[in-house]
């Protein structure tokens, strides 16, 4: 198992970017997670230093015999700045609650391999989350690169299990099967057919909830929702993953319809919308970073309605994630203020829509 070190693995953790898996023009990527807690040893929120440290050496005991992670990487989070555990977060890589100082000052890490979409955070709000993120709708294939390390570790590993309630968590909400699934999706034209209020309210009263682009406590930019379920307690990881997988197929069609009615009733007004956004983003001197998220909204939905021949959903996915804040700096190599995050953000931006110059659609 090696160290992380983000300039000879520039591209670590992106392959869920690639745009290559189902229904990618809609649904960005699929994210499975599990929380496992080991017994003997006090959850997370109670654990001492010396717990975690125990914590981390058994697991990385364990993952120098696991096939899945037989090139696995280690992210040690004490050992990272601030802008590359940064860089992680905006990768969908890891936590808000793995980067917390308050639950994170040691033993901490992230171990995920580099060739396969599969990994865990040790020592997050549980002592193990078993985690894999994929391009494209792909609920069933996430969710088996996450049940085969699970089975793998669980052989191992004293899970901390309870024959009533499943599998122990420091969250209430999390016990049972420990499972959150999880959908990046754009929805543009529920956005702009008014229909969007309705679409959310129908997932929620089917066990279903939406999030922002980083989960709990963010906000929604871009027409970016994460989708995932709401319990875990009653019902098999099999019964959940097909239940997302079900509804969130309904939405897929839901908004491929509204962007169908949105260019039979407005084909003019969509059109323009589609290029002023291109436009823009081509252009300006200056983006904050939801003002780039909306415009590239805009640009994801010509693609899809064949109004842009270019640039690629792949280009688009990398802008979202490499004109971040972090990365920005990264390229930089030091701090910038919010005024030259703003400059750097826009000429980034600029560069990488100017490799695929686009015509307009038939």
């Amino acid at each position: 198992m090696i160290r992380f070190d983000l300039e000879s693995m520039p591209d670590f953790g992106l392959g869920w970017l690639d745009a290559s898996g189902p229904s990618h023009d809609v649904v960005l990527s699929t994210r499975v997670r599990i929380a496992r807690n080991l017994q003997g040893y006090p959850f997370s929120v109670r654990a001492k230093p010396s717990d975690r440290a125990a914590i981390l050496s058994t697991v990385r005991e364990v993952l120098q015999r696991s096939a899945p992670l037989a090139d696995g990487v280690i992210v040690e989070i004490d050992q990272l700045g601030e802008r590359q555990q940064q860089i992680l977060l905006e990768r969908h890589l890891v936590s808000r609650e793995l980067l917390k100082e308050e639950s994170a000052p040691s033993a901490a890490a992230l171990i995920a391999s580099t060739s396969e979409p599969v990994g865990l955070m040790v020592n997050e709000e549980d002592h193990l989350r078993l985690q894999s993120l994929m391009s494209g709708f792909n609920p069933r294939q996430t969710w088996r690169v996450v049940d085969a390390l699970d089975e793998e570790l669980g052989s191992e590993l004293p899970y901390a299990f309870h024959h009533e309630f499943g599998h122990l968590t420091s969250c209430p909400t999390n016990c049972g099967t420990g499972l959150r699934a999880s959908v990046l999706i754009h929805l543009p034209g529920l956005v702009l057919t008014k229909e969007i209020n309705k679409v959310l309210q129908g997932i929620s009263q089917v066990g279903l909830t939406f999030r922002g682009l980083y989960g709990e406590g963010s906000e929604v930019v871009g027409n970016l929702f994460q989708v995932s379920n709401q319990t875990t307690l009653g019902k098999s990881e099999e019964d959940l993953i097909d239940h997302l997988q079900k509804i969130v197929a309904q939405v897929v069609d839901y908004e491929q319809q509204a962007r169908s009615i949105l260019l039979r009733d407005a084909p003019n007004v969509i059109e323009d919308k589609v290029w002023r956004a291109y436009g823009l983003l081509c252009h300006a001197r200056a983006l904050g970073f939801d003002e780039m998220m909306n415009l590239l909204s805009g640009v994801r939905l010509g693609l899809s309605l064949k109004l842009l021949s270019g640039p690629s959903v792949y280009v688009l996915n990398r802008t979202m994630v490499f004109a971040q804040n972090a990365h920005l700096e990264e390229a930089r190599d030091g701090s910038l203020s919010a005024g030259e995050l703003d400059i750097q953000r826009a000429n980034y931006v600029r560069m990488a829509l100017t490799e695929a110059e686009p015509s307009a659609g038939a």
